[in-house]
C-alpha cells in the first residue's frame, strides 16, 4: 500500500468509524500494515442471510422475511443520505445482510465501499460487486450512484420472496422441460406481476399462511428497484417506506424492465444446458468498458453477467 494508499484508507476509516446505525454493523477496530488492511466488525452470532435463506433447515418465516427486508433498506437508507459523506455500498447481496439472535439485521461490508463527498452525486469507478446483483450501469458507460445499490437491493428482496437464488442451477435442474425457459426468477415475477398472480411466487418453504397484499407490494417494490434507468428507480429512504407500509408503493414500469428478458436470454443462450450438461458452464466472456476513478477507461474480458459468482473478491489498494 503506497502513502497515497494509505492515506486514502486512513480518511474513509476516519469516516466509517463514526457512523452509528441500528442496521449497519459497528467497526470495532483496524490494521494496515504493509500492503494488507483489515476491517473488525462486530459479530453477528446468526451469520448472513444466505445462510438462513438458501441452505437446509428451519426457513425463515415471511415476518422475519419482511423484518429484514425493511431492516437492511434503512441501513443503505443511511448509507445514503444519513452521513456527511455519501457511501455507495457497491456489493448489496444477501451475503453481506448480517442476522443476530435479537433479531437484528446490519449491513456488512461497506468498509471498502466509495465514499462520495456532499458535492458530488456520482462516480466512475473499477467494477466491483457480485454478478447476478449487478446493474446495468456497471457494465455501460455509466457513472455509478447510489440508485446502483437500489438495483441489487431489488435482486436481494426477490430472493427473499422466493428463497433461492435468482437463478439457481440446482433449482433449474429440476424443473420441467417444459418450464425451464422461466428459470430466471425476475422473468416469472414479472410475468406473475402483471397477472396479479402473487401467490406463485411464495417459497413453497412457507407452509404457513403469509399475506398476499404483503408479498405483492414487495414484489411491486422489487420491480421498482429493477427499472433500467437509475433515475426511475426510487431511493432506499422510499423503499423502505414502501416496505414498511408508510409509502403508497410505486407501481412497476414494464417498459423500464424489457432488459430482464434480455438477461434471461443471456442465461439460455450460453450453451450450458446442452448436450454436455454443465460442461463449459462460465467460459464465455464479454467485453465490457470499465471506468477508474479518474474516468479512464478500458475494455475488461468478463464472464457472463448474470452468473452468481462473485466478483468483488479482495479489495487491495
Amino acid at each position: 500500500m503506497g502513502r497515497q494508499g494509505r492515506h486514502e484508507f486512513l480518511t474513509e476509516i476516519a469516516v466509517i468509524s463514526n457512523i452509528r446505525h441500528i442496521n449497519l454493523v459497528k467497526l470495532r477496530g483496524f490494521c494496515a500494515e504493509g500492503n494488507h488492511r483489515m476491517l473488525v466488525y462486530e459479530y453477528m452470532n446468526r451469520g448472513s442471510l444466505d445462510q438462513s435463506l438458501f441452505r437446509l433447515g428451519s426457513p425463515l418465516d415471511w415476518s422475519e422475511r419482511l423484518h429484514i427486508a425493511i431492516g437492511a433498506a434503512r441501513g443503505l437508507a443511511y448509507l445514503h443520505s444519513g452521513c456527511d459523506h455519501k457511501i455507495i455500498h457497491c456489493d448489496v447481496k444477501p451475503e453481506n445482510i448480517l442476522l443476530d439472535d435479537q433479531k437484528g439485521v446490519k449491513i456488512a461490508d461497506f468498509g471498502l465501499a466509495k465514499l462520495i463527498a456532499p458535492d458530488q452525486s456520482s462516480l466512475f469507478t473499477t467494477l466491483r460487486g457480485t454478478r447476478g446483483y449487478l446493474a446495468p450501469e456497471w457494465l455501460t458507460n455509466s457513472r455509478i450512484t447510489d440508485k446502483t445499490d437500489v438495483y441489487s437491493f431489488g435482486m436481494v428482496l426477490l430472493e427473499i420472496v422466493h428463497g433461492r437464488k435468482n437463478w439457481s442451477i440446482d433449482s433449474w435442474c429440476k424443473l420441467p422441460s417444459s418450464s425451464k425457459t422461466n428459470g430466471y426468477f425476475p422473468m416469472v415475477a414479472l410475468k406473475k406481476h402483471e397477472e396479479r398472480r402473487y401467490d406463485e411466487l411464495i417459497d413453497p418453504k412457507l407452509e404457513q399462511k403469509v399475506d398476499i397484499e404483503e408479498i405483492g407490494r414487495v414484489i411491486k417494490v422489487a420491480l421498482c428497484c429493477l427499472h433500467e434507468e437509475p433515475h426511475f428507480r426510487p431511493s432506499m429512504e422510499a423503499v423502505a417506506g414502501m416496505l414498511e407500509g408508510s409509502l403508497k408503493v410505486w407501481e412497476p414500469r414494464i417498459m423500464s424492465l424489457h432488459h430482464l428478458s434480455m438477461y434471461e436470454r443471456g442465461f439460455l443462450g450460453n450453451d450450458i444446458w446442452g448436450n454436455n450438461g454443465l460442461e463449459g458452464m462460465n467460459t464465455e466472456t464479454t467485453s465490457t468498458v470499465c471506468f477508474d476513478s479518474d474516468g479512464t477507461s478500458g475494455v475488461c474480458n468478463l464472464p457472463s453477467y448474470l452468473s452468481a459468482e462473485q466478483l468483488s473478491g479482495p479489495r487491495y489498494l
